[in-house]
Order: structure tokens, then C-alpha cells, then sequence
């Protein structure tokens, strides 16, 4: 969500912090600030927009310092204005970043005001600072100010502070929001995402929850949630910063979506042996805990969700294991029932993602056998916190909307699919059907991605229409959600999803025909209840964009536009059929000329709940 970025060094810093804002833009924001320190004091520029302008700022007033912090903001508390831009300052003399909510800021903020200071935003971020400046006041070092600050805060932080009585000393503190130091050679350096400080550092040290750490150039003291002194491993990062360049695309999610071949084989490399897939792919100890799983419990957000969601169809019909499925958010504040040797089931893109992290956390205090988590990020918090992990290797994704991040995600989970059925028994055709059709996958991707032109000028005929309705049956079902998805992303079109089977319950009033409806039709067992449903929607004068297996015998006609893709095994129809989707929302998108890659009011890592 929000991004962080802080640097102390013997060099002046504020084209460190701002390059480090631009490696962070991907995650979505709505303005962007800088604060450093000088021989002047604590100066600070604030932008609503884009990094750009603020660093257009900073070279015309030329601002610039040996430490410093910066900010990328996406609003939760209070609209997008300069004055609720980060960093936050207190009495010209404390400065704060903060990433996450307060959920007692309400109450903080009048305490605050008694104690006669005044609030020049409406964030919950600003208490933070004047709690600072009043713990100093009392004579604490900033150490202690921080360390007594967020005893008082209830909810998720990620928070850089610096003050300028102590030059050169940044204090960090980290609970539910994820902060990394990046170590350097009489320098040191703080941010949100370890992709920031790539051009500076490879060194990282990634504090856990409660930590509150002190940086200054030669020095850093990490200090645990009981206020002890401990070591954080230093991590050497081989991550690539692929995000640079489009290359020859317009937009880095078409990029992302031509990338998904790559990202594919990346996925599976030295994961599938012939008619076997490698189970210490999900970790050293998976083969003696998967024989022990007979429930799983998948929990996710967003398109994440939609992965799980079709996961819980291949388990249950490929592997013979139970599964349910269930939004972070809602999962966290229920009663659940733990089933007896349960899996618990993360997937999220970063990692980092808060409802489903926490709802991680809460599954540790509930009994479940172990925690899977399945993310693109090798340092994040799941991967950390889980039993066993499966990464995806699909690369640097920058476009807010996920594409070769949800197809790999659809990937691990099928090779767990398979790692579960040899555990149960399954017979071993299953494994060797699964295990040669994610083998084919690559070149599939590649043949589906030839229909790109023809997608394009379908788009055209989006132009004017400010509603649709996506149908897939079975495991196609969430696929339908998924697109449905994509097109509300990024060309705010209105869009639904629905089992065809759920059309003459209800749905069916809608149709007409100002209302497209796009239909998923591989040739499946359920191809004929499909085609059935579709007749449904023509006798009532609906126009539909069919995309259907080579072989599943759909024609075009006045009121049915036909796509055909390449035949694959249903078992990887999923995955495939994801990408024409993906494809129709770009190009309607780019009709309705949207910020493709970053949509408005949506984030990349969604680290608040």
C-alpha cells in the first residue's frame, strides 16, 4: 500500500529517497512527501500526485540532507490534500512516515489537544508525532520517546521517525506493517519494500512484529516487543528489479500479461520430474506433513481469493481432501471449526497482505497441523511465518491489477494438488496427468496469447457500456469472478460474476441488450449444462462474447461472438482461460482511457485492513 523509504549517510539523500518512492509507485498512492534534516533544521515538501511532482519540488527549492524520510500515501483517514500527505511534523522539530491505521487515534487526538497541541491534518498518522514530541518533552531520547509511543497505539504500524535534535538518527518501529533495513558502508537505509533500496543496498535486516529498531549510519539496535536487545539475520537480496521499463508495451500489466510463459516456466523449473512433482518444492518438511493433511483450509483477498477458489475444486476432485475456502477479512472475525489434521492454506502476491497475515497469526492460536503459504515473495512475512512455503517466481509485478502473479499462484496450487493426492493415496495417474499438463503449460499460454488482436478490436464494442456479466461453470466459475474482477479494476466498468447455472435465479432480469456477458466454455463435462445456459441468455436477447475451446463446437452469429482458443487438459483450463480476460479488460481499459496500472483508489500490497 503506502510506501516508506529513510536514509542516513555521510552523502546527501534526498535523490536516494526519491528514487526509492519511484520504485514503490507501483503499489499505488495518491500523494508523496520528503522530509531531511540539515544545517537549517527539518524541512519538508508534501505533493498531492505523483512522485514526479514532488521531485520537482525538491529540485526548485533544492531541499536536501544527511538523513531523511519519505512517503508515498494512499488515503485511508482524510482526503487526498497536501496537508494529509506524509511525513507529519511536530513543532518544526519531529517528523513521521507511517504506514497502517491507528485505530485509537480518535482517542489519542484529544488527549493530544488537551495537552495544547493542534492538528493541521486529519489523519490518524499525526498523533504519532506529537506523541513523540511529547515524550521528549519529558527529556526521553528519541529511542525512548518511540519505545513509550507505541505503547499507546492500538492497531497496524510501519513508522520512520526522526527529530532534529538528534541529527543522523532515525528510530523505526514495526507492528502488522512491514519495514526493512537495508545496511550499507557508513550508511543505513529504511523502507517499506526491499525494492526501494536496490540502486543502495543488497544487505537486508527485516524487523519482526513489536520491533523497534534504532539506525544511524555506522550503528543499528534492534529491540524485540519485550524491550530485549536482539539480532535480526542480514539477508542477502539476488531480487531483480525488473519494473525499469515497458520494453515494448504500452502498459507493465500487458507486459505482465505477455510475461506469463516466462513466468510459467520460471514457476515450474526443477519442480516436475516426468510423472512427478517435487514436494520439497513447498518446503524440506512437506512430504512428512502432507501425510498427515486430510482438510484444507484456504484463506485469501481479492484475486488471491479467486485462486483458492479454484483450488478447492481440483483438491476435492483430484487429491480427495476436503477444502474450504474464506476471505482473510471475514475468517479473522468469526468462530470457525478447526477440522481434525487441517492445512492452513495462505496466498497472497507480497506476503504481506494484513487481513491475510493476521488471519495466519490467529490460525497458530486455533490447532491447525500447519500453515502453507503460497506468494511471490521470498522475504515476506507469510513465507517467514509458515510451516512451508511455495514460491511462485513470477517476477517483479508492478501493474496494481495481478496477472502473472494470480496464473503462477494457480500453478503451485495445482502442484499441491498433486503433492496431497500421492499423500492420500490417490492413484498415480493423477499426479502423472497433472504433472504433464503443467508441463504443456508454457507453450499453451504462448498459443492463447496469438488471440491478442482479435481481443483488441472485440474491446471496441466496451466503448459505451457501463455494465456486464461474466458465467463459468465448475472451476471456470471463479475464473468468471476473476474476470469480472480485472474489468472493474481497471476500466471501472461495473461488473458481475455468476455460476451459468444461477442465471434463471435471478440474473436473468438483467439481460439485455446493453448488457454483455462474456462466457468461459472449455470443452468440459459441463459443456452441454453451459450451452444450455447460454440459450438461456440469447432468448432473452442478450449479446454474448463467448471464449471456448477449438473443439467445443460454439459458431458466431448476430447475438454470440465466438473467441476460440487452443485445446488444452480441463485440469489446466483454468489457468489458460485466464489470460483472454485478462486481455478483454486491458484493451476496454485502454477504450476508457484509465490509469491501466495504477487504477484509481486501489493499492498494489494492501497492508491495512
Amino acid at each position: 500500500m503506502c510506501g516508506i523509504v529513510g536514509a542516513t549517510a555521510e552523502r546527501r539523500v534526498a535523490e536516494i529517497l526519491l528514487e526509492g518512492l519511484r520504485r514503490l509507485e507501483y503499489r499505488g498512492y495518491d500523494s508523496a512527501g520528503i522530509a531531511v534534516l540539515n544545517d537549517q533544521g527539518l524541512q519538508e515538501l508534501r505533493r498531492v500526485g505523483k512522485v514526479q511532482a514532488l521531485a520537482a519540488a525538491q529540485e526548485e527549492t533544492g531541499i536536501n540532507g544527511h538523513v531523511g524520510i519519505a512517503h508515498t500515501r494512499w488515503a485511508t483517514h482524510g482526503k487526498v490534500t497536501k496537508e494529509n500527505a506524509h511525513p507529519h511534523v511536530s513543532s518544526d522539530t519531529v517528523a513521521v512516515v507511517h504506514n497502517g491505521i491507528i485505530e485509537n487515534h480518535e482517542a489519542l487526538r484529544v488527549r493530544l489537544q488537551g495537552l495544547g497541541y493542534s492538528f493541521q491534518s486529519e489523519t490518524d498518522t499525526e498523533v504519532i508525532c506529537h506523541l513523540v514530541h511529547h515524550e521528549l518533552e519529558k527529556g526521553h531520547s528519541l529511542l525512548d520517546a518511540v519505545k513509550a509511543t507505541v505503547k499507546q497505539l492500538e492497531g497496524a504500524y510501519g513508522t520512520v521517525i526522526m527529530d532534529q535534535r538528534e541529527p543522523g538518527h532515525l528510530v523505526i518501529a514495526r507492528s502488522g506493517s512491514p519495514l526493512v533495513i537495508g545496511l550499507g558502508i557508513g550508511e543505513n537505509f529504511v523502507a517499506s519494500d526491499q525494492l526501494a533500496l536496490l540502486p543502495v543496498t543488497r544487505e537486508f535486516m527485516y524487523l519482526e512484529e513489536g520491533d523497534v529498531a534504532s539506525v544511524t549510519r555506522t550503528q543499528i539496535k534492534v529491540f524485540d516487543s519485550n524491550d530485549k536487545m536482539v539480532e535480526r539475520q542480514v539477508h542477502t537480496s539476488d531480487l531483480q528489479y525488473d519494473a525499469g521499463g515497458k520494453g515494448e508495451y504500452r502498459h507493465f500489466m500487458l507486459k505482465e500479461i505477455h510475461e506469463q510463459p516466462i513466468a510459467m516456466r520460471n514457476t515450474l523449473e526443477g519442480r516436475i520430474d516426468g510423472d512427478r512433482i517435487a514436494i520439497d518444492a513447498f518446503g524440506p518438511q512437506a512430504e512428512d506433513i502432507f501425510k498427515n493433511i486430510k482438510h484444507v483450509q484456504i484463506i485469501a483477498c481479492g484475486t488471491s481469493y479467486h485462486a483458492g477458489m479454484v483450488a478447492r475444486y481440483w483438491l476435492e476432485q483430484y487429491a480427495g481432501v476436503s477444502c474450504n475456502v474464506e476471505i482473510a477479512s471475514e475468517f479473522r472475525y468469526r468462530s470457525s471449526y478447526v477440522f481434525p489434521n487441517s492445512l492452513f492454506v495462505t496466498i497472497s502476491q507480497s506476503g504481506e497482505t494484513a487481513d491475510t497475515l493476521a488471519a495466519l497469526r490467529l490460525a497458530k492460536t486455533l490447532g491447525y497441523h500447519a500453515s502453507l503459504t503460497v506468494c511471490n515473495v521470498a522475504s515476506s512475512s507469510m513465507v517467514r511465518e509458515s510451516d512451508l512455503a511455495f514460491l511462485t517466481k513470477a517476477g517483479a509485478e508492478i501493474g496494481v491489477a495481478s496477472t502473472k502473479a494470480f496464473t503462477t499462484q494457480l500453478a503451485g496450487l495445482l502442484m499441491l494438488v498433486a503433492a496431497l493426492g500421492r499423500a492420500n493415496g490417490v492413484d498415480a495417474s493423477i499426479e502423472a496427468r497433472i504433472s504433464h499438463a503443467l508441463a504443456s503449460l508454457p507453450n499453451k499460454l504462448e498459443e492463447a496469447l496469438n488471440i491478442t488482436a482479435e481481443i483488441e478490436a472485440l474491446a471496441e464494442e466496451f466503448a459505451d457500456k457501463e455494465n456486464s456479466l461474466f458465467l463459468g461453470r465448475g472451476d471456470q466459475y471463479p475464473i468468471a469472478m476473476e474476470g469480472a474482477l480485472k474489468l472493474k479494476e481497471v476500466s471501472y466498468i461495473h461488473a458481475e460474476a455468476y455460476a451459468a447455472g444461477e442465471l434463471k435465479h435471478g440474473p436473468l432480469a438483467l439481460i439485455d441488450a446493453q448488457m454483455p456477458v462474456i462466457v468461459v466454455a472449455p470443452n468440459n463435462e459441463l459443456l452441454e449444462k453451459l450451452k444450455s445456459n447460454v440459450e438461456e441468455v440469447r432468448a432473452r436477447g442478450g449479446i454474448m462474447y463467448v471464449f471456448a475451446d477449438k473443439k467445443a463446437q460454439f459458431k458466431s452469429d448476430d447475438t454470440m461472438r465466438v473467441i476460440n482458443l487452443v485445446h488444452v487438459d480441463e485440469i489446466i483450463a483454468p489457468i489458460l482461460y485466464t489470460l483472454p480476460l485478462q486481455l478483454l479488460s486491458y484493451y476496454v481499459a485502454i477504450i476508457k482511457g484509465t490509469d491501466v496500472d495504477q487504477p484509481r483508489n486501489l493499492a498494489k500490497s494492501v497492508t491495512v485492513e
